[in-house]
């Protein structure tokens, strides 16, 4: 029996969300945000909050600095019941922050990486990986010392039983250096979404990303926006799940991590991926009633009565 069911390793900062902006930036020009929101950020950290609240014992292990935004991260995790022991102080760089202007159903980041980019395997408690029953790892093109240390990362999980997935989320130097065909077979999960895999696999369609993808997974579920999700596994016909789509949308900051989130602690209760995929399209629906990636999860039972009473889900 682990002593956890996931733990999230990899980035950790601040957001600060601005929402109902009166136009784009402009160099040299001042613009007005109506609405404003300083919470816990990364995709790892909305991931793990929502896992929590989902019910899932979660842990995290990442690298924040020694100050002010170091402490809301330690203490907003902790608030949201994720185990911050094997969270890492590191006293030469700051904590990592993202500015996020939100759009509608799109946003624009600026992100100061700080101590996440630093964090390697050797910073890493050996424990680890004896205490996971699964390890998610997300945005690896934030982290160098994380992405350069992946492959060893990955086969330190398999040689312990630990199930693994990966959400590599967007590349912000667009040079996409993963190499997929050594990672791929090494994942339990792929979780890209459409856009992503296109760039990583250097293709002009979905469909030609998939069938370059393909010969190497055991499974992986492509976020397609509103279009829903799509399902691949070996030996299986690919299998697409509508989206449950919000009519009046908060914001989608992120709602593919929220995705994440229940697809993953569906998996770590042994259920079907077919399953795990429809939970997933729901919780990602739910996290767009709220501002922010982590709000509209609470409690398993609220973000099941608003999937079931705003989207359909059942």
């Amino acid at each position: 029996m682990k002593q956890f069911d996931i733990i999230a390793l990899g980035e950790l900062n601040v957001d600060l969300i601005l929402n109902q902006i009166e136009g784009y930036p402009e160099l040299g020009k001042e613009k007005f945000a109506k609405q404003m929101t300083l919470t816990l950020g990364s995709s790892t950290a909305i991931f793990a909050a929502n896992a929590a609240a989902l019910g899932a014992r979660v842990a995290f292990c990442g690298m924040i600095g020694d100050d002010s935004f170091g402490n809301l991260v330690e203490t907003s995790l902790q608030a949201k019941h994720v185990d911050t022991r094997y969270l890492i102080r590191q006293h030469t760089y700051a904590t990592g922050a993202t500015i996020c202007m939100s759009y509608d159903e799109d946003r624009a980041n600026l992100t100061y990486q700080g101590a996440m980019d630093y964090m390697s395997l050797q910073d890493i408690n050996p424990e680890v990986f004896k205490t996971a029953k699964h390890i998610h790892i997300s945005s690896i093109f934030m982290q160098s010392g994380i992405r350069r240390d992946l492959l060893k990362i990955l086969k330190l999980c398999k040689e312990n039983g630990v199930t693994t997935s990966l959400d590599t989320q967007w590349d912000p130097v667009e040079q996409w250096d993963l190499n997929y065909k050594e990672v791929l077979p090494l994942l339990t999960i792929f979780m890209p979404n459409e856009t992503e895999l296109k760039f990583l696999t250097k293709s002009e369609t979905l469909d030609e990303a998939i069938e370059k993808i393909r010969p190497y997974l055991n499974a992986a579920v492509i976020k397609c926006g509103s279009r829903g999700s799509l399902l691949l596994q070996k030996g299986k016909s690919d299998r697409q799940q509508p989206a449950l789509l919000n009519k009046n949308v908060v914001d989608c900051i992120g709602a593919g991590d929220s995705f994440n989130s229940g697809f993953i602690t569906k998996l770590t209760e042994g259920r079907p991926l077919e399953e795990c995929q429809q939970y997933g399209n729901m919780t990602g629906a739910v996290n767009t009633t709220a501002a922010g990636g982590t709000t509209a999860f609470t409690c398993r039972e609220d973000v099941e009565r608003i999937g079931k009473e705003r989207f359909g889900w059942k």
